[in-house]
């Protein structure tokens, strides 16, 4: 299952990082995040926009984990921040796939394509930013049941907050 949002700009990506983050809180299981865009592309923004829908917020301070690979934010439940830019052609640390394995966290991987498909989780949430002619396209793609009920979920949200407009 496949939906596209178009973000015009940082605050609508922010945005949309919020209602996603409600959402995966509602989650059983959360799936993990799988991140596909150019460098400027909205991908931290919308990570910021997540963590700071979560309770501990307050604690967290969000960044492009680039240069250490990854974050740990103390929210509830838990966001493990991950950033292969810098691993292209190398494999990740044990600490990636220990957090794709914690059901009880949830995972964000940015340039997760510099990961082999084969060691992607099987429920997961792949997202891919492509250049509009204004602001970005997001497309986003369930990837095993959780994440399938999550896109559903964000489906009423988004056209419940489109009506409200």
């Amino acid at each position: 299952m496949e939906l596209e949002v178009y973000l015009k700009d940082p605050e609508a990506t922010l945005q949309f990082g919020r209602t996603l983050g409600k959402a995966m809180v509602r989650a059983e299981v959360p799936p993990a995040l799988l991140l596909q865009g150019d460098l400027g592309s909205g991908k931290t923004t919308l990570v910021r926009g997540l963590v700071e829908s979560l309770p501990g917020a307050d604690q967290a301070e969000v960044s492009s984990p680039s240069f250490n690979i990854f974050n740990l934010y103390p929210t509830q439940p838990p966001v493990a921040h991950f950033d292969l830019y810098r691993l292209e052609g190398m494999p990740p640390d044990d600490a990636l796939f220990e957090c794709l394995e914690d059901p009880k966290m949830v995972t964000v991987v940015e340039w997760i394509q510099f990961l082999e498909a084969d060691l992607w989780p099987k429920h997961a949430l792949f997202l891919k930013w492509t250049p509009s002619e204004t602001g970005r396209s997001l497309t986003l793609r369930a990837m095993g049941r959780t994440a399938h009920e999550l896109v559903i979920s964000l489906m009423s949200e988004i056209t419940t907050t489109r009506d409200e407009k």
